[in-house]
């Protein structure tokens, strides 16, 4: 992914105000945001815990995705589990359910889509291999890290789809 600008950023919001997208708590490190290893841009709002973001490079341009996810006891789950745009799967807590308002009528009607994914949206480290989430045992995949990227992306563009559909 090439390297990303506040602006770029706050601009690419499809599923929110511009004055969400200009409130909104952007990650601590952009500046040293690993973008070579990333396929999409995803981080939990450092003063909202509820609020989450992903922003990739679609058809036709930034996309932008405000995302909100489960608070309190219910935040994830306690047994293993699997993240539905990565595949990795996680132990205690390392997916959550994130839903995305709907663009247009839909979205001003309150509709929304959801999806279990990473907790920390950091879905292309752990395809790379680069970040881990072994807690014992783990589900060895054989598929290449290219063919991973590919179905993650595939898997994105079809939540994308949902939402802005």
């Amino acid at each position: 992914m090439r390297p990303l600008t506040e602006t770029d950023i706050r601009t690419s919001f499809v599923n929110c105000s511009k004055g969400e997208a200009k409130r909104l708590g952007l990650p601590a490190d952009l500046d040293t945001t690993p973008w070579d290893d990333l396929d999409f841009l995803g981080w939990r709002d450092p003063g909202a815990p509820g609020r989450a973001y992903l922003v990739t490079e679609h058809a036709n341009g930034l996309l932008g995705l405000s995302l909100r996810t489960v608070t309190g006891a219910a935040r994830g789950f306690t047994s293993r589990s699997m993240c539905a745009l990565c595949l990795t799967t996680h132990s205690g807590g390392g997916v959550v359910l994130m839903s995305a308002r709907r663009t247009g009528g839909a979205g001003r009607q309150g509709n929304t889509v959801g999806q279990y994914f990473c907790s920390d949206l950091a879905c292309s480290l752990y395809i790379r291999g680069i970040r881990d989430t072994t807690v014992g045992r783990t589900l060895e995949e054989t598929l290449p890290t290219e063919e991973k990227i590919a179905r993650t992306l595939r898997n994105l563009d079809t939540f994308i789809g949902r939402v802005t559909a």
